[in-house]
């Protein structure tokens, strides 16, 4: 069985509506919603079809497709800017010193300060690969697609770029962080606030947060214990962004505190690894594994193959990979080692 990544289109609505019921809650850029979801795949068509190549606020998403079959077994997005539409609120955690001379004492307290740091930078976010998929690589296939795609449309896409990974979820549905803090002001439970944000924007935390930091040592031990923790289901996906130069640096999620990564788009491994090559053959029987990218915007292309680099610096892909990428020779391919 081959998969290969494209770009979503509008009759992908189900088989994305169907996933996002899977998802367990704290998916923001997934709702299990129809008309949200309509709206991003109308918005992402519209991205696709951009002409102009500048940084703009574009949402794309990508789906996960079985080519023998047709159907679609994940999904994954991009933002190019966040906070363009609504401002893209974090927690920062920082340390605030503070000494006594006559005590003769240092008192360090932790503080989560409510920011708009990130504002600006690319996104990528919304992955989701359905369980009966979970093997073989098809999450790493997801994950460092998007980034092939970014170097391949560059200049759409910013300087900086980072990624929020959910944070810990209890056996309810229900966030300990949440509940520690934004929820004693809200009125509202987690799931309610995550639903309400993920459909309707976070505009109301704007109106009703508190703009003061928060002291940590006032929180709750479940709130306290949770900051910056990735969901035990996220923990793989963290790996994979430090290995790609991603790293956490203080900044967490207002709803459930998981921790946000980031990373300077250029020196994201498989952006910077990422190079074209006209293919040269497409009969290759043995060759370094890798994931091989063509096409542009909506014509965008991915999947697992074989490749080797010859010394004039053309490309041989199997067969497979070829169908799977819907090329022949003389097209250009983007890859980057498995």
């Amino acid at each position: 069985m081959t998969f290969a990544l494209r770009a979503a289109r509008a009759d992908d609505l189900e088989p994305i509506y169907e996933m996002a019921k899977l998802t367990g809650g704290g998916f923001t850029n997934l709702p299990p919603d129809r008309d949200a979801l309509s709206a991003k795949l109308a918005r992402a068509e519209a991205a696709f079809a951009r002409k102009d190549d500048e940084l703009g606020d574009d949402q794309f998403v990508l789906v996960l497709e079985d080519t023998a079959g047709g159907a679609v077994r994940g999904t994954c997005q991009l933002f190019s800017q966040v906070g363009q539409q609504w401002p893209f609120y974090s927690y920062r955690l920082t340390t605030l010193t503070q000494h006594s001379q006559e005590l003769n004492r240092t008192v360090r307290a932790e503080l989560l300060s409510l920011v708009t740091d990130l504002e600006g930078c690319s996104e990528v976010g919304g992955l989701f690969l359905h369980p009966g998929e979970r093997a073989g690589g098809l999450g790493l296939l997801l994950a460092r697609s998007r980034y092939l795609f970014i170097a391949m449309h560059r200049r759409r896409f910013a300087d900086r770029v980072l990624a929020e990974l959910r944070g810990i979820i209890d056996d309810r549905g229900g966030s300990p962080f949440w509940n520690g803090v934004a929820g004693r002001f809200f009125g509202m439970s987690f799931q309610e606030a995550d639903y309400f944000n993920a459909i309707n924007g976070n505009q109301f935390i704007a109106d009703l947060m508190p703009k003061h930091p928060v002291y940590v040592a006032m929180l709750d031990d479940d709130a306290r214990s949770v900051i910056g923790l990735p969901h035990p289901s996220g923990r793989a996906a963290m790996k994979m962004l430090e290995k790609e130069g991603f790293a956490y640096e203080g900044y967490v999620d207002i709803f459930d505190g998981g921790p946000t990564m980031t990373a300077r788009t250029d020196q994201v491994k498989s952006v910077a690894a990422a190079h074209p090559h006209a293919v040269e053959r497409c009969d290759l029987d043995y060759g370094e594994r890798a994931i091989l990218a063509t096409g542009e915007l909506e014509g965008f292309r991915a999947a697992y193959g074989m490749r080797e680099i010859t010394p004039e610096g053309t490309l041989a892909i199997d067969e497979a990979a070829a169908a799977a990428l819907q090329v022949s020779p003389g097209d250009e391919v983007w890859s980057v080692p498995r």
